[in-house]
């Protein structure tokens, strides 16, 4: 079969064997035992070490969550025994019989993809089935929670999340020093409760300080940081009461703002010396005429500077106050509406605070701005928790108002924010989150199974916040080592996990792993092997910008793009990478592997994470017959799997 290199297409029979949509997927799993090249492969060396960091990392999740001892610490093992009980209750009155668990390599792949961002090596593979250890599963979940790739995919996942919705177009810049900020929480099992409160209450330069990215990322602008905070710590979408009363939920319009209220002294300002550096501070540290500005009164201003006593203000008698002599050409065309040269009270009172709610500016106070009168200064707001009224005097400085706002949101007796995050890993691990939209959980919107919800939070706050508790609870329960079924409405919840399609740091680094980045020493410049040359092109932001999408978007609305489909087809250093020639991890494989059904075997390992079905063996070797060129039917085989569903599928 002559294929052009550039512009491949499927060979025959492949949408049956490789193109698979939704769940059929065949997940038969037959071990050969005697094979004499199993553990002496080349690919040995690029397996990961099983690093076991116990002491460093129990002593950082207790000294990180002072007040949940071990003694008081739920384990996790008990909640997911209570996790599937409940499940199961609630399963028993509609007679919905839960789908079955999954054979050990599909479950090694999809907890590797979820906590190590990869997919395993053939090798892993293998071991995981023949192990007798009947505690396996829960082992192997704890060893991916002390590896580097946990640290490293999740970071990336919070990386979306705070900058998919970000309104400052420069956000980016701050994006690298981000993740590698979250790498290091996530890696001492930070609480989340302390990240949530460090990403509120951050200062400092976007060259050192990673974890000002949530509020870089909206420019320090009140109403848009009051917006992502409800969304991304409580799971309520509050955006909407900016402008008018919630449509659907019980937040008015006062509410937004009395929460916008806790964020206006934030500054976000160019450094002098570097125009291309940007310092998150808070406005009320600054003085002289930042000082005077945030504190701008404009009745007291007016009465100083009439000093002839005579109901105006003119040119010379603001001739003192510099900020305001600067702009009186402004403020005379804003507010002297018979164009007398001069400002009465009224029509000086009438033009906006200079700088009021500018965003990245600061701000003593915030303002509700009034609709029928956008020139106005609108109604002054004290800040008030909208959860449960919690409130703080205005003229509190900048820092006090975040810290206690951050308080507010991560306090124990404060249920939306554990509900929100259990919420978010459910999600991702099992599929589908307890409510429609994983980011809008608020009183109107109804959970399923709300007995899991509410009890994997309080267990969550429990264990003081610990992130890699829940992980481990839910990758220990029965609910995420089901089978897969498209969810439907007439069964019952979480009776089976939901295909998910893998985000954009799975999909490439699963090529990677596919391809043999490491086969060979790395090069320099743009030599060495294709993939080499994908990462030194740093092919991953590249590669995000193409396959990423926002975090938050429910898996029903994510779908597969013409120029994605075109990148994994038609991309040249892919296409070259999945060669059987040169040093490639295909040609390796066929040498290793005369026999075309062993070396199909190992293929299937290698892409799939499983052995072929008997159908697509006899299919594939059908295959290879009919194109008469192992080397070149094996490039296509290949090149089929990489393009299949299954392959950029959680299954």
């Amino acid at each position: 079969m002559n294929l052009n290199r550039n512009t491949r297409t499927p060979p025959p029979n492949c949408p049956k064997l490789f193109h698979r949509s939704g769940v059929t997927f065949h997940m038969q799993l037959t071990i050969r035992p005697a094979r004499p090249n199993w553990t002496h492969r080349a690919e040995d060396a690029m397996t990961i070490p099983r690093i076991i960091r116990v002491c460093v990392l129990i002593m950082g999740c207790l000294g990180n969550a002072p007040w949940a001892t071990a003694a008081d610490k739920p384990s996790a093992l008990v909640t997911a025994r209570k996790v599937d009980h409940l499940i199961a209750e609630a399963l028993q009155p509609g007679n919905v019989q839960p789908a079955s668990l999954v054979n050990d390599d599909t479950f090694l792949r999809r907890v590797t993809l979820d906590l190590a961002g990869t997919i395993p090596t053939p090798n892993q593979v293998t071991d995981f089935a023949l192990d007798p250890d009947p505690d396996k599963r829960s082992k192997r979940i704890d060893q991916l929670l002390t590896s580097d790739a946990y640290a490293d995919i999740w970071s990336s996942y919070w990386r979306e999340v705070i900058f998919s919705r970000a309104t400052e177009a420069r956000a980016r810049i701050v994006q690298d020093l981000f993740e590698s900020w979250m790498k290091d929480q996530l890696t001492r099992n930070v609480g989340w409760d302390q990240i949530a409160t460090e990403l509120l209450t951050a200062t400092g330069s976007t060259k050192e300080n990673g974890e000002i990215a949530l509020i870089f990322a909206h420019t320090g602008e009140p109403e848009e940081i009051a917006s992502e905070a409800a969304r991304i710590f409580l799971g309520i979408q509050i955006q909407c009461a900016n402008c008018h009363n919630h449509p659907y939920e019980k937040w008015t319009r006062e509410n937004f703002h009395q929460f916008a209220a806790f964020f206006p002294r934030i500054q976000v300002r160019p450094e002098p010396d570097d125009p291309g550096t940007f310092h998150v501070r808070s406005a009320d540290q600054m003085a002289g005429r930042q000082t005077m500005r945030a504190n701008f009164n404009p009745a007291e201003a007016f009465s100083r500077m009439d000093q002839n006593r005579d109901g105006k203000i003119t040119r010379s008698e603001v001739s003192r106050v510099k900020f305001l002599a600067d702009r009186f050409d402004q403020i005379l065309a804003l507010g002297d509406k018979n164009k007398d040269g001069a400002m009465t009270k009224e029509e000086f009172e009438s033009v906006p605070r200079p700088d009021a709610n500018q965003p990245g500016r600061g701000s003593a106070e915030h303002y509700m701005p009034d609709l029928d009168n956008p020139t106005a200064e609108g109604q002054l707001m004290q800040p008030v928790f909208f959860v449960n009224q919690a409130k703080i005097q205005t003229g509190a400085d900048d820092l006090q108002r975040r810290e206690t706002v951050a308080k507010y949101i991560t306090a124990k007796n404060n249920p939306w924010f554990a509900r929100s995050f259990v919420n978010r890993i459910w999600a991702e691990l099992v599929g589908q989150p307890f409510t429609d939209v994983v980011d809008d959980m608020g009183p109107g919107h109804e959970a399923q199974s709300q007995q899991v919800l509410d009890l994997l939070a309080t267990d969550f706050v429990n264990s003081g916040y610990d992130i890699q508790w829940l992980y481990r609870t839910i990758a220990n329960t029965q609910a995420y080592q089901r089978q897969l079924r498209t969810p439907t409405s007439s069964e019952g919840a979480f009776a089976a996990t939901s295909p998910t399609r893998l985000r954009s740091d799975q999909i490439y680094n699963s090529l990677i792993a596919v391809l043999g980045e490491g086969v060979v020493p790395r090069s320099r410049g743009q030599g060495g092997t294709p993939v080499e040359r994908l990462a030194n092109r740093g092919g991953r932001n590249g590669f995000a910008q193409l396959f990423g999408f926002d975090p938050s978007t429910p898996q029903a609305d994510i779908i597969g793009t013409v120029p994605q489909a075109l990148f994994l087809m038609n991309q040249e250093i892919i296409n070259n990478a999945v060669r059987s020639a040169g040093r490639t991890r295909l040609a390796l494989l066929l040498s290793q592997n005369s026999d075309d059904r062993d070396a199909l075997s190992e293929l299937y390992l290698l892409v799939l994470s499983r052995e072929p079905s008997p159908g697509e063996t006899e299919l594939n070797q059908v295959y290879l017959t009919s194109v008469g060129n192992r080397q070149e039917a094996f490039e296509d085989i290949l090149w089929s799997l990489i393009n299949s569903s299954e392959f950029i599928t959680k299954r």
